[in-house]
């Protein structure tokens, strides 16, 4: 690209007025930059797994798997069947978490049949991983949640759009994946 035309965005990205675009960083109507890049450390991530291992983490984690309820994947391991399977090979599982080394079993494919004709095609994870799925979530969204814009309701916990008359955000997009 030649300097010149890198200088008509620039300026154009700079241009005042509402238009609709989103706000120059800096600028009274812009959001402040709250994520800010870091290296990742050895350590961080070994103290993240260490989060997503914590008791009272996998209990939470276990609570909201159960009340998900859900069908067996692959294994054909139950919920039911699962407590007893983790009781006795969850320090192996646990090691291989912490070690990196932890393989999640393969996804069932399912296909729900549509009203309107057609198949919906679901993932069905086995529920072993469907816990560590959740730990990992819990964890996860406790740190990256308060970065997110104050504007963003999408597919958020405890965020509803402001009231307008117009659908929630989950709703709005659940009906866009029918249309299409």
């Amino acid at each position: 690209m030649s300097g010149k035309r890198q200088k008509i965005q620039y300026s154009l990205a700079l241009e005042p007025g509402d238009q609709g675009e989103t706000p120059v960083s800096g600028s009274k109507r812009a959001e402040p930059i709250v994520a800010k890049p870091a290296p990742e450390s050895p350590a961080l991530t070994e103290q993240l797994m260490e989060e997503v291992c914590d008791r009272e983490n996998l209990e939470r984690a276990w609570k909201r798997v159960r009340q998900n309820k859900g069908s067996p994947g692959v294994d054909g391991m139950t919920i039911e069947n699962a407590r007893d399977y983790l009781r006795e090979h969850w320090p192996s599982i646990r090691s291989q978490l912490l070690e990196g080394t932890y393989q999640p079993k393969p996804v069932k494919r399912v296909e729900i049949p549509k009203p309107d004709g057609g198949v919906r095609k679901l993932g069905v994870p086995c529920v072993v991983d469907r816990l560590i799925q959740q730990a990992l979530l819990q964890v996860l969204q406790e740190r990256w949640d308060p970065t997110f814009s104050k504007h963003s309701y999408g597919f958020r916990p405890g965020t509803l759009r402001p009231s307008g008359g117009g659908p929630s955000a989950t709703i709005h997009c659940r009906g866009l994946q029918r249309r299409g």
